[in-house]
This record gives C-alpha cells, sequence and structure tokens, in this order.
C-alpha cells in the first residue's frame, strides 16, 4: 500500500524535525542587507528564541518590555515567517545589547505585518535600560522559506497522515517498545504484579529522541508507565510520527509527564499551557503549589513561570491559605523577587514573611532568614511604620543588624532627593526603589461594573470591594459607579506625602462611552486613569499604572499597564486568557504606582 515508507521515513523526517521543526532554504543565497524595520532575534542558537531587536537608522536596537503581551509577541514571530508566538521573555540574558534602545511602551493591535506599524511614542524615547530588554519564543512550525519571503509552503498535515499511517499499520517496524505498569495487585510470593504491553515502532522515527536508545546497534527498550497513564501511551508514541494529539485535561497531567520523561519539550510545555487554565478553582492553592512542584521537578519553565506569576498576583489570598506556612522556600523566594507581587503595602508583606519565617524557624538557618529578610522592600515601607518596626517586628532582635542597615537606607530615601541619594552611591537600578503592585486605599480604587448578580466570595479571600466602600459602592450599580475619583501623594516618599495628586477614574463598557468623552478606544471594555493636575510635577518621578481585573471577587486573572491613560481589558471572547473567568465578571482595581527614574 506504501511502497516508499521506509525512503519517505528515513529521507524527509531528518528534514522536517532535524532543525527543532524550521527547516530554511538559505544554504546557497547570501543574507539581504537589513531594511528599515525590520526586525531579528539575537542572542540565542534557536533562531526561533532570542532578544527583540529592530533596524532603524542604520543601527540595530532593542525594545523595552514594559507592557509586552503576547499580542505584541505574535507580530514579531509573523514578521519573522513563523507561525506565531509562543511567549515573552522578560529578565533574560541574550549576551551584551550595546546599540540604542528603539521602542518603548509599544501599542499593537495583533494584526500588524511589522512591529514598527505598531503605535510608540517615538524612536529611543524611552526611560529603560538594557536589562529590561524584551524577548521572544517564537512557534517553530514546520515551515519551508526562503529568505525573508512571506511565500511558506507548509506540508506538514500531509506528511503527518501519512506518518500517523505507517505507525498505525506497523509496517516495517523495527524496533519494539515494551511499556510496563504496576497493576496494583501482588503475586503469590508477594512481589507486586506488573503488566506489560507492547509497540512496534520504526528506529528512524525513535531515533530523533535520545531517551528510547534507539541506536543503530539496539531492536528494542523497555519503559516503565503508571497505570493512571498507560492508556496514552499509544497516542503518545502517535504523537512522535505526526506532531499530532488530542489532549483532554483527563490526559494532559499523563502526556505532560510523559514529554518530560521522553525529553519531547515542544509537547510538555503546550500541554502545560493547559493547567493554568485550572489555577484559579482551587482557593485552597493546594493545586496551585503542587503544579509549581511538578513544574521545578519535570523542568518545564513554562508552566513554572505561570505558576509562580498566578501566586504573585494573588499573594494576598495565598497568605491567607491552609498552605502559607508550609510554602516552599524557593518558591517564597522567586515571589519575593517580582515587581508584579500584589499586596496592599510593602509593611502587609514584611509581616506576612516574618510570621512564615516563625513558623518554618525551626528548619531553616539563620542565614536563609536573613536571604528572605533582604528581599523586602524597606524604602517602600511608609515611614511610619518603620518607625514602629523595633516593637511591632517578631524578628527585630534575631536580625538587628540587618533591620538597622535597611531602616536606616529607607529613611534615606524617605527624606532625601533621589539625585541626592545616587550621590550616596545607591544604586539607582536596585529593585528596593521600585514599588510592586500596592492596593491598599493610599494608592488605589476599585470599580464594580454593573452585573445581574453579586458574587460569592469565602471568608478567607481578599475582598477587593469591601476595602473601596468609602468610594461609594453601591449594591446595585448604577452608571455613575463607572466613574471615580482618587488623590495619591505626588510619591511614596515622606519627602512628598503632603503633594496630592488627583485623578479620575473611568469606565467604558461601549465605543459611544468612549466617544462621550472624546476617545477612540481599540477595543472595549476600555479604562482611562488620568492625572487632574499637573502643576508641580517633578520630572524625575514617572507613573507606571496598572489595572488589575479581578474576576468574581475571587482572585485577579489579568493585569494591564496603561499606555498614556488607557488600559484595555482581554474577554474570554476576544482572547485567550492566562487565567479565564467565568462570564466575564469583572471588578477593577486601578493602581497608582510612582516610581523615580
Amino acid at each position: 500500500m506504501f511502497p516508499h515508507q521506509n525512503l519517505l521515513v528515513a529521507f524527509i523526517l531528518p528534514l522536517l524535525y532535524g532543525s527543532g521543526g524550521a527547516y530554511r532554504l538559505d544554504f546557497f543565497m547570501r543574507n539581504p542587507e537589513p531594511r528599515e524595520g525590520d526586525v531579528r532575534l539575537h542572542g540565542s542558537d534557536r533562531p526561533s528564541e532570542g532578544r527583540v531587536e529592530v533596524y532603524h537608522d542604520g543601527q540595530w536596537g532593542t525594545v523595552c518590555d514594559d507592557n509586552w503581551d503576547m499580542t505584541q509577541a505574535q507580530v514579531v514571530c509573523r514578521q519573522l515567517n513563523f507561525p506565531g508566538a509562543k511567549s515573552v521573555v522578560i529578565g533574560k540574558d541574550y549576551g551584551p545589547a550595546n546599540g540604542p534602545i528603539w521602542l518603548d511602551d509599544i501599542v499593537c493591535k495583533g494584526k500588524e505585518e511589522q512591529l514598527v506599524s505598531c503605535r510608540f511614542d517615538g524612536w529611543a524615547k524611552t526611560d529603560c535600560t538594557h536589562k529590561e530588554d524584551v524577548g521572544v519564543v517564537c512557534e517553530s512550525g514546520s515551515n519551508v522559506t526562503i529568505h525573508d519571503s512571506k511565500h511558506s509552503l507548509d506540508h506538514s498535515i500531509g506528511l503527518s497522515g501519512d506518518l500517523g499511517r505507517i505507525f498505525d499499520s506497523g509496517t516495517a517496524c523495527d524496533f519494539l517498545i515494551t511499556f510496563q505498569s504496576l497493576s496494583g495487585n501482588k503475586k503469590e510470593d508477594g512481589s507486586p504484579e506488573t503488566t506489560e504491553k507492547e509497540i512496534c515502532a520504526h528506529k528512524t522515527i525513535l531515533m530523533l529522541y535520545p531517551y528510547f536508545s534507539a541506536s543503530a546497534g539496539a531492536n528494542s527498550t523497555t519503559v516503565t508507565v503508571s497505570q493512571t497513564c498507560q492508556p496514552f501511551f499509544i497516542s503518545f508514541i502517535k504523537y512522535l510520527y505526526t506532531r499530532k494529539i488530542d489532549v483532554t485535561y483527563s490526559s494532559a497531567m499523563c502526556l505532560h509527564q510523559l514529554a518530560s520523561d521522553f525529553g519531547v519539550k515542544q509537547l510538555m510545555e503546550d500541554v502545560g499551557r493547559l493547567f493554568t487554565k485550572i489555577l484559579p478553582d482551587d482557593a485552597s492553592f493546594y493545586s496551585q503549589v503542587s503544579l509549581y512542584k511538578y513544574a521545578v521537578e519535570s523542568k518545564d519553565l513554562v508552566l513554572e513561570e505561570n505558576c509562580v506569576q498566578y501566586l504573585a498576583w494573588n499573594f494576598q489570598n495565598l497568605t491567607g491559605s491552609p498552605f502559607w506556612a508550609e510554602l516552599p522556600v524557593e518558591l517564597l523566594r522567586a515571589l519575593l523577587v517580582r515587581s508584579d507581587l500584589v499586596v496592599p503595602d510593602e509593611y502587609f508583606l514584611l509581616q506576612s514573611l516574618e510570621n512564615w519565617i516563625t513558623n518554618n524557624a525551626g528548619s531553616l538557618s539563620s542565614e536563609n532568614q536573613a536571604d528572605l529578610l533582604r528581599l523586602v522592600r524597606f524604602p517602600m515601607i511608609p515611614a511610619e511604620k518603620l518607625y514602629d518596626l523595633e516593637s511591632t517586628s517578631h524578628l527585630y532582635k534575631t536580625h538587628k543588624d540587618l533591620y538597622l542597615e535597611s531602616v536606616l537606607t529607607a529613611y534615606q530615601f524617605n527624606v532625601l532627593l533621589y539625585s541626592n541619594l545616587t550621590k550616596l552611591k545607591l544604586d539607582k537600578e536596585s529593585d528596593d526603589y521600585k514599588p510592586r503592585i500596592y492596593t491598599g486605599e493610599t494608592w488605589s480604587v476599585a470599580i464594580d461594573p454593573p452585573t445581574k448578580s453579586s458574587s460569592f466570595r469565602s471568608r478567607n479571600q481578599y475582598d477587593y470591594r469591601r476595602q473601596y466602600d468609602r468610594y461609594g459602592y453601591y449594591p446595585y450599580p448604577t452608571q455613575s459607579t463607572l466613574n471615580k475619583q482618587l488623590r495619591t501623594p505626588l510619591h511614596n516618599s515622606l519627602l512628598f506625602k503632603n503633594n496630592m495628586v488627583s485623578w479620575e477614574v473611568n469606565v467604558f463598557k461601549s465605543q459611544r462611552d468612549c466617544l462621550n468623552r472624546g476617545l477612540r478606544c481599540e477595543s472595549v471594555p476600555a479604562v482611562r486613569l488620568a492625572r487632574q493636575d499637573w502643576y508641580g510635577s517633578e520630572s524625575s518621578i514617572l507613573f507606571r499604572n496598572r489595572l488589575l481585573v479581578v474576576c468574581q471577587n475571587k482572585y485577579v486573572c489579568q493585569i494591564q499597564g496603561f499606555k498614556g491613560d488607557l488600559a484595555y481589558v482581554n474577554t474570554n471572547s476576544t482572547q485567550v486568557l492566562s487565567y479565564p473567568c467565568p462570564d466575564d465578571k469583572y471588578t477593577y482595581v486601578f493602581v497608582v504606582r510612582p516610581e523615580y527614574v
């Protein structure tokens, strides 16, 4: 039925998969000269990953990661002729970048042909450093491209079908896989009973996966699979032929584990993304912490980041959960270094950390305790709370020198201009002087858009709406609840405590709402956080404000940056969300974040 099957397997497959899935026919042609607006991925051995660089004015330059998401990444990957984007890379070192930072605060709709077609303030207008250069990982699908031409040949669907039929028929198979599973029963001698099944596969295929040890001299192998995952093993082996598989939530864990065990990285990462859909379902946080441990064990960096991000966004709920005291120290450290950690204020974070250290003091050395306490951003603690630390802190006496040094640094930050602080050799790039996302009433306000019914809130969950009753929440919201006022200090240092700034907060549910304000919104729902008074501003202070989208008053499902005064809310109908929200029942929390630059 398939007279040339062996030739098909031996010749075509190395072409398709030998270069990581993307095979480019450019080995006899010179690279063209870069043109204005070209992009490239630099600093990685993989052509589908690297630091995003843009060619402008005869020079390659980088792009700042401020507010980057998958929309911008899709434009970059599509411009480079990849099928799409897999992830945005923040904070990775892709080697030295000595050129300019060409782009910052860039806004894409997702359909642009080039990155420079997206909206941005202007070339080289940025407040970033090269530590904030953004990277992307593109899908390295099976495509054949010539240089930067937009004409692609994709025959993977037909080839997958052919290879699937070869696997199903077993024709000319030459490598036997025996997979064993414990049945759960015992033999007469008391030893565990095992079940065995066999699959006849093709060595040419399996040689692409070193974990099978399908070398030229080997004809068989035996692998161990759990009884639970046994039903999915044949589908997994067929995926190695076709690169196609149907995944359900019931099969996801097994397929992820098999992909991890046998080094099939792309399948592991893609299946891992499905797990993030169920992260909000467990208010106890057992599933989230367990999934994090599993991601570390299986070395799935994408799944690990998704777990840590969810826990960072919902940190206050985590501190009130039954599993807070048992949180692994490496996970706690991963949370404490993040600037997207959502807490009422830095003092709350210090108190939570002290409680965790106290509960784990028996298994944590004094040095490890100090390493965790150094991750607290003491200059961000309100000055009045600093003054009381000696009497309120559980660990002040145990780590007195550390507290004294940290409080002294915080006092200097509170009473001196930042320009003077740099003369004292304080590190301008240190995260100690940068805010996290503080939801306390000093810096934030919440709006509940009209809904048909109120949402359930468990007593262990952070109640965003209750915190903002003083701003005028009504049990049955009217149109007036979509507009509020907020006053904040110019900066959280004591020096600017009495220098107040007024803000207007709006939620636009329709394009008509935008037009009534004289605005053109790219999409709706849209929100606006607009400063009302600009006199007396400090040129060294920049506002990096954030919108928190809270699902059903239970968990933070999105965090958006503002482009100018506006931010746009993703809904289940317009975009696949990392953490879905049933029925799009949102509360919007507006957070003002002043930062020295």
